[in-house]
């Protein structure tokens, strides 16, 4: 993911959060619809959670140190994953308690033409936030699925602001719901109804959210696509005759870890093998440009080792690949 197209994104989402939080709590102090108070709430925590994105990727850039020799990138998935922490009780948890009190204690709401005109307003300010993140993501996701981007996407940003945006835009037609029930029959309970329904959504979005951004910060693995692309670069030259095993590992959205044992011609001298490692380098590294900090070991293959299985005490990495497999 480029760096800038996300930020754009986040930016947009942060400003008509701003703008959606203020309006739907002067209808709140107006109307005293408590869809209005959940949604100002909910929008005032979004504009928190870009606020924390953007936190993020100004971190995850500072420069490497003795303490953090492979740098700050996964700061980005830190962030991104306090972001459906706040979500979750910021946003989720207290539409939930809002909503119970309101259906316990129900009243009329009151001047019913601020919530309802904040509450167009905002789906209108919403869907034009939701649209740059779609058209950032378009970028990016490819041929995959929207269900797949938000899965396998390893750049946290713009994922988590698709998810936002929907969910901010459903909570927006749940609310203008629940007002417009609440007026029609003049039960204010609808009001609480709605509400009830936000906080179940937010929640929902706030745990899909943690799951993700939590295999993240575990660490995954480079994508299928990279991975041949590496292993194919690896056996390109004459020396190198296999893989032994390999290990890929994302130290942030745009920088990846390769390490690899790799087999050699027995009869390679030291130098033309440390040669052909600096060739395999260079060819990884053109193959998938996010492959920064490579590490591979010079090995001579053998079937016995190889026999031994996926035992990572016998053969780390599972069974050897034969040379001839490449």
């Amino acid at each position: 993911m480029s760096a800038s197209g996300g930020t754009k994104a986040i930016v947009a989402a942060l400003l008509a959060n701003l703008s959606i939080a203020v309006a739907k709590f002067v209808a709140f102090l107006f109307s005293g619809s408590s869809s209005m108070l959940a949604e100002s709430v909910h929008s005032l925590a979004d504009s928190g959670n870009q606020g924390l994105l953007l936190l993020g990727g100004k971190r995850a850039k500072r420069a490497a140190t003795p303490q953090h020799p492979f740098g700050f990138g996964r700061e980005r998935y830190i962030y991104a994953f306090l972001v459906s922490i706040v979500l979750f009780s910021v946003g989720g948890m207290f539409a939930l308690y809002e909503g119970y009190e309101k259906i316990k204690h129900p009243h009329e709401i009151e001047h019913w033409y601020w919530p309802v005109g904040v509450l167009v307003f905002a789906i209108i300010a919403e869907a034009f936030s939701f649209r740059t993140a779609i058209k950032e993501s378009n970028a990016l996701r490819g041929q995959k699925s929207w269900t797949e981007f938000v899965r396998h996407a390893k750049a946290p940003e713009l994922p988590v602001v698709l998810l936002e945006d929907l969910g901010a835009l459903v909570g927006l037609i749940l609310a203008l719901g629940g007002v417009g029930l609440a007026l029609l029959t003049g039960d204010g309970v609808w009001d609480g109804v709605g509400t009830l329904c936000i906080g179940v959504l937010l929640i929902l979005i706030a745990l899909v959210l943690a799951a993700e951004t939590k295999s993240l910060l575990l660490g995954e693995s480079a994508g299928p696509e990279a991975v041949g692309q590496i292993e194919a670069a690896i056996v390109a030259g004459d020396t190198v005759t296999g893989i032994i095993h390999m290990r890929t590992l994302h130290l942030g959205p745009e920088e990846l870890l390769v390490a690899a044992k790799i087999a050699v011609r027995h009869d390679g001298t030291a130098t033309e093998i440390a040669s052909a490692i600096d060739a395999a380098e260079s060819r990884i590294r053109d193959a998938v440009p996010i492959a920064r900090v490579i590490y591979l070991e010079p090995d001579i293959y053998s079937e016995s080792e190889a026999a031994k299985g996926p035992d990572r005490e016998a053969t780390p990495g599972g069974p050897a690949t034969p040379p001839d497999a490449h």
